[in-house]
């Protein structure tokens, strides 16, 4: 019986051109994400847990695109209309992908849309891993079992965290250039520089730009791909390769993470792993609390707990198997026939992170408890567990490829059919998007993030409904009375309370300005002046052309000027702070530097490689 993996060739096209399967594999993985799709496109969107958060900023960034900000910081809904720094600390890319759907298609459809996409991204992305080792047949296979892997469907359905969802996409990536070896009997430089570095670049810097738990996750799984790489190949390429890529991606990423570390002491980030839900020791796999605030947390912890014993078991089966009848995945381009060792260590290294015995590990390794969740390791696993189970499934031969493509089907749309009806998430009236859009473009606002609140302050004071300015004689007058039937709501404000002595609005358009404000009013008497603003040191306040350096801080955390009698002239201004510009130069830098790159490796790079 064999037991060295003879790898694949020749498994799947002999009778296929592969012209043809370079169009039909990557229509097949279209497809089987489009049949993903099916709940959504019948019952309408999944309100997961992050959906209205997510939607929220996408609306924020599309109205700051129509006020010529090309990249938003200030998002203006949040906190009922007092805004947060949101779009400083949340990574770019799918806000921005997902403002741009919306400006295309309906609202209510652009979720649906970025969810076919992300899916179908990480099928292709997982097929391209593949074809370094398999054929095309089962390498699509790979892309669409991806798919249709539990946690894909729990993330897309259950979650709607699309910025954690691109790691599905990214990650793959990340492990196929840091694994390729197109020039294995060249120089260290020549088998570092083989053109993959530069893609290597843009996908960590994709990762980064997504999710900053997924960053975290994207550097470590690239070290330690990087170094099974070298230890299979018995080369420093991939340290080399991995460290200049990683550096280069780092910098084209540092339009957002540059001003997100300078600035985060102005916000309380803490409270993003400080949360007794975000604790990554209180979502150990099949834990249970007595807390009766983790209750729906264990819910989730109880479905994706399962998810992740079964994806586990599935890559290591199929490892199993794929030994036993000579399949395991062999890289073509390589002399070495251990390039599936580097798939076989993520989904177990993935299950050790997800248990106690790996707390040490946890504290030890920097940034790791800003993963919150260690299940969000199971982004990693989805990849290299299909395409073992395509090495492991696939025939040798035509014989029995039809009953196997059958049975994987259906299995597919059970799969399908189980996230439509166990994983969907019903939407409220208040998550409707009909219903978010009607309060958009009232004013009305919705909550903020805790995490983006001042230092010292409590978002869950600032009042509903406020005025956009307030005048009052005790600077930490509390603006609203707590709701009788609801005393966990923020408080509401209405006119008839008496706890403004007047109020004033926003000039004329400014209102729906993200990072302008202005009055032009006539003080009765002098007070002072709470903006619905959250205070942010990056807003520049004049009240009557002199600059406000000191401002008072209220338990809300909402901008308070004082103001004379008289004529007033307030205005407030965002401004480009330095590390924003400093970020801005970084990233142009290494574009230039990507640019220059990609054209070294073509430059020497001999014939096509696949």
């Amino acid at each position: 019986m064999k037991r060295q993996g003879t790898g694949n060739r020749g498994q799947g096209t002999a009778n296929t051109s592969p012209f043809f399967w370079k169009l039909v594999g990557p229509a097949l993985i279209v497809f089987a994400a489009a049949v993903a799709m099916v709940p959504e496109l019948i019952r309408g969107n999944s309100c997961g847990h992050d959906f209205d958060v997510h939607l929220v900023s996408w609306i924020d960034c599309l109205n700051s695109w129509r006020h010529g900000i090309p990249y938003p910081h200030w998002a203006p809904s949040p906190n009922y209309g007092a805004g947060e720094p949101r779009f400083v600390f949340y990574p770019p890319l799918t806000w921005m992908l997902g403002a741009a759907l919306g400006a295309i298609f309906p609202w209510h459809f652009a979720p649906i849309v970025l969810t076919f996409l992300t899916l179908a991204a990480a099928g292709l992305a997982t097929r391209a891993l593949a074809l370094q080792a398999l054929d095309d047949a089962p390498s699509t296979l790979a892309g669409c079992t991806a798919i249709f892997s539990g946690f894909s469907l729990f993330t897309a359905y259950e979650r709607c965290a699309f910025p954690e969802f691109a790691g599905s996409f990214w990650l793959p990536l990340v492990v196929l250039f840091a694994l390729r070896n197109r020039r294995p009997s060249s120089s260290l430089l020549g088998r570092a520089f083989d053109g993959s570095t530069a893609p290597l670049a843009v996908a960590f810097a994709g990762a980064w730009l997504s999710n900053l738990p997924l960053s975290v996750m994207a550097g470590y799984l690239l070290a330690g791909a990087a170094l099974l790489a070298a230890l299979v190949y018995r080369t420093w390429a991939p340290l080399l390769r991995a460290a200049l890529g990683g550096s280069l991606g780092l910098g084209l990423a540092a339009i957002y993470w540059l001003p997100a570390a300078f600035e985060r002491h102005w916000v309380d980030i803490r409270q993003a792993t400080g949360d007794i839900g975000y604790n990554f020791e209180n979502s150990w796999l099949f834990g249970r609390h007595a807390n009766p605030v983790l209750a729906q947390h264990d819910v989730v912890l109880r479905q994706v707990s399962w998810i992740a014993v079964s994806m586990v078991a599935v890559a290591v089966g199929c490892l199993i198997i794929a030994w036993r009848r000579g399949t395991l995945p062999v890289q073509k381009t390589s002399s070495s026939r251990l390039w599936w060792i580097p798939l076989a260590a993520i989904p177990i290294v993935t299950l050790f992170f997800m248990f106690p015995i790996s707390r040490p590990l946890w504290h030890l390794l920097p940034q790791m408890p800003f993963l919150q969740y260690p299940w969000r390791w199971l982004e990693a696993v989805e990849a290299p567990m299909a395409i073992l189970f395509a090495a492991a499934v696939w025939p040798r031969g035509s014989r029995g490829r039809m009953a196997i493509v059958s049975a994987c089907a259906a299995a597919f749309l059970a799969a399908t059919a189980f996230a439509g009806i166990d994983y969907f998430q019903v939407c409220d009236d208040e998550d409707a998007v009909a219903s978010m859009l009607a309060d958009y473009r009232a004013g009305a606002g919705f909550e903020g993030m805790e995490e983006y609140e001042p230092p010292g302050a409590d978002d869950s004071m600032i009042a509903t409904s406020l005025p956009d300015s307030c005048l009052v004689g005790d600077p930490a007058a509390a603006l609203g009375k707590p709701v009788p039937d609801d005393p966990d709501a923020n408080p509401a404000w209405a006119p008839t309370q008496g706890s403004c002595q007047a109020t004033f609005a926003f000039a004329d358009g400014d209102q729906a300005h993200p990072e302008h404000r202005s009055i032009d009013a006539k003080i009765p008497q002098p007070g002072y002046l709470v903006l619905r603003l959250l205070s942010y040191p990056a807003w520049k306040i004049r009240v009557n052309g002199q600059s406000l350096t000191r401002l008072l801080q209220r338990q809300d955390g909402l901008i308070v000027a004082p103001v004379a009698q008289g004529l007033l002239h307030l205005t407030v201004d965002w401004s480009t702070t330095s590390d924003v510009r400093a970020g801005r130069w970084l990233s142009a830098i290494s574009i230039v530097l990507l640019i220059a790159l990609s054209l070294g490796e073509l430059r020497f790079l001999p014939g096509r490689l696949t």
